[in-house]
């Protein structure tokens, strides 16, 4: 895929390799952009380059397949759906991520 900027370039990661989480709460502003309607912010990063760790490139919208929720009151909340997603499909490379899949306030 085509991407519009290149996840680790400085627009994407301000000249250092940052992944999957890092990357998307970047494009929040805690301020202003709660409570945050899922489809919204779907479709303004949707195409945008998620790093999901040293090989692996999707997209915003790839990712959000998974995460569970139309809308999010707060960060917290915003937050802790997007990991549960994440882990859920797979993105998190790390070992052990897959006790947190089922485990109490994932």
């Amino acid at each position: 895929m085509d991407w519009p900027h290149d996840p680790d370039g400085e627009e994407g990661s301000e000249g250092r390799r940052k992944y999957g989480q890092a990357i998307i709460a970047k494009k929040i502003d805690e301020d202003e952009d709660f409570p945050l309607n899922k489809a919204e912010f779907v479709e303004e990063f949707g195409d945008d380059p998620i790093r999901i760790d040293y090989e692996r490139v999707v997209s915003l919208g790839e990712v959000f397949e998974n995460v569970e929720g139309e809308e999010y009151d707060d960060f917290v909340e915003f937050h802790k759906a997007v990991g549960k997603g994440m882990r859920e499909a797979g993105y998190w490379f790390y070992e052990g991520a897959e006790q947190f899949v089922k485990g109490k306030g994932a």
